[in-house]
C-alpha cells in the first residue's frame, strides 16, 4: 500500500565555531553595497524532500537517517528536520 504524500524540509548549517567562508564573503559584499549594519552572516542550505509516507514520526526518523548518511557532514554541520 502506498503512503500518503508528505514533505520534509532539512536545514543544514555549519556548526558554531566552524569558519563560514561563504557567509563572510556575503557579509563583506553587503558592506560594500552600503549595508553597514550586518555584523555576521551564516550561510547554509535547505533541502526539500517529497516523501511517500503515512507516519510523520517514521518519516522524521528516516529523514534524520538520510542526514546522518548523506545530506549533512555531521563533523562540521548541524541539521534541523521539519515534517510539513
Amino acid at each position: 500500500m502506498w503512503g500518503i504524500a508528505m514533505k520534509a524540509r532539512v536545514t543544514v548549517m555549519l556548526k558554531a565555531g566552524v569558519l563560514d567562508v561563504q557567509g563572510e564573503a556575503v557579509r563583506h559584499a553587503l558592506g560594500t553595497l552600503g549595508f553597514a549594519g550586518v555584523n555576521g552572516v551564516r550561510q547554509g542550505k535547505v533541502i526539500e524532500l517529497d516523501l511517500a509516507a503515512s507516519d510523520a514520526a517514521q518519516a522524521e526518523a528516516d529523514v534524520k537517517a538520510m542526514c546522518e548518511k548523506l545530506l549533512a557532514n555531521t563533523v562540521i554541520e548541524s541539521y534541523r528536520v521539519e515534517i510539513l
